[in-house]
């Protein structure tokens, strides 16, 4: 009975995962998000982050529903004038803001 569990365990070993090549690549903010994330070129995946924390530094995730932001004036530059939104709404603004370089 041992060797079955033995033999299971070598069977499930898992690959590395590779990070896909689209999100590592740089593309250039937008003005509007520039003044947030900075105007150097970023991966998608830095850009989320930096949004992040300056989301978390200004305190802008609702109270309530911790799933929507909060606009503050550079910010709703950004989210297309919009006073609030949620993070998977978020992802698709940020991604208008991008171009590729």
């Amino acid at each position: 009975m041992a060797a079955k569990k033995a033999a299971k365990k070598t069977a499930a070993k898992k690959t590395a995962r590779k990070p896909n090549a689209a999100f590592m690549k740089a593309m250039q903010p937008s003005a509007a998000l520039a003044k947030i994330v900075g105007d150097k070129p970023l991966p998608r995946t830095e850009v989320v982050k930096k949004l992040w924390a300056y989301v978390k530094k200004n305190n802008l995730q609702d109270k309530k529903e911790r799933r929507n932001i909060n606009a503050d004036e550079p910010l709703r530059d950004v989210f297309g004038g919009k006073k609030t939104v949620s993070m998977f709404e978020m992802t698709k603004l940020v991604n208008d803001n991008l171009k590729n370089t």
